[in-house]
């Protein structure tokens, strides 16, 4: 079994404004769905990126994501082949978008 993802932004950030929202993002999309284990987590930060790049959303959520990705495993020409092939479904400019934001995080 890989190394279990545990998250605590929901409660450190919303826990007293919105309790249940903390424990939605905390204990089950983190806490169940992101350590369910049909699919890799690797494969599990691909989907994400893609679908948050999909949803227009590039904000401090999407830069959690690429770290998140980088961090297991997806390479930089993984991360440039994945989202040049997503662009052509989602749209040139969320590619560059993402592309900028990518950019970044893999020249760290």
């Amino acid at each position: 079994m890989a190394e279990k993802i545990v998250q605590t932004a929901g409660r450190d950030q919303l826990g007293e404004f919105a309790p249940m929202f903390a424990h939605l993002n905390d204990d089950v999309l983190f806490g169940e769905v992101w350590n369910e284990e049909a699919i890799d987590v690797k494969t599990k930060c691909i989907i994400t990126v893609v679908s948050l790049m999909a949803s227009g959303i590039t904000d401090s959520s999407l830069i959690y994501h690429l770290q998140n990705a980088k961090a297991h495993g997806v390479t930089k020409e993984e991360i440039a082949a994945i989202i040049t092939h997503a662009t052509m479904y989602v749209g040139w400019p969320k590619g560059w978008a993402v592309f900028r934001q990518a950019k970044e995080v893999w020249n760290d």
